[in-house]
């Protein structure tokens, strides 16, 4: 939920992802009243080894990709969270270097979600056809449960978003809209 992949004047802005905003904060809000951490990942893009994507992945001479990885570099007004957003003191901001990440070689989340005994993800966020689909992908098969909020997520087309959300839902989450989740959360906080 960064500010280059939401925000207007950023070079991946989209309109479906300030959609969602309102319901992404939702659930950040839930899970923080039922006691469970929120942690928010950023795409992080640096050029230094051993965090830099592979050579092929981004060639700045093709259009809009330099812009791209400058907004979404450290320190960038892109690679910030969406001024929206309802980021609390007690969340965590965790940079990411790959779109998945569980397979970022700086490892963050995996031990976040280690040292917090994390057991089960709800995932939000965008784009649910890249980094939440990998994102999800690669937790399920380290073993974790995995829920992804069909409507907080979004990609840049409705085409890509429900196929995405069609191939999560078959082999890899549970897919479910806010309202399901909210009462999801209210259940177990109220157990």
């Amino acid at each position: 939920m960064q500010a280059a992949f939401l925000a207007e004047d950023q070079p991946y802005g989209s309109a479906h992802a300030r959609d969602i905003v309102g319901r992404v904060n939702a659930l950040g809000r839930a899970m923080r009243a039922a006691g469970a951490p929120v942690i928010w990942t950023r795409q992080t893009y640096t050029a230094e080894p051993p965090l830099a994507p592979p050579e092929w992945q981004y060639d700045p001479r093709r259009p809009g990709v330099a812009a791209g990885m400058a907004a979404l570099t450290a320190g960038s007004a892109g690679h910030g969270l969406y001024a929206g957003m309802e980021v609390a003191a007690g969340d965590l901001v965790i940079d990411k270097y790959r779109y998945g990440a569980f397979s970022c070689p700086a490892g963050a989340l995996p031990e976040a979600l280690e040292r917090l005994g994390v057991s089960m993800l709800i995932l939000t966020g965008t784009l649910t056809n890249c980094c939440v689909e990998s994102t999800a992908r690669e937790a399920n098969m380290a073993g974790y449960k995995v829920i992804v909020a069909a409507d907080a997520t979004s990609a840049v087309t409705d085409a890509e978003h429900n196929a995405a959300l069609m191939n999560l839902r078959i082999n890899f989450a549970d897919v479910r809209n806010t309202t399901q989740l909210l009462r999801m959360i209210r259940t177990l906080t109220a157990a």
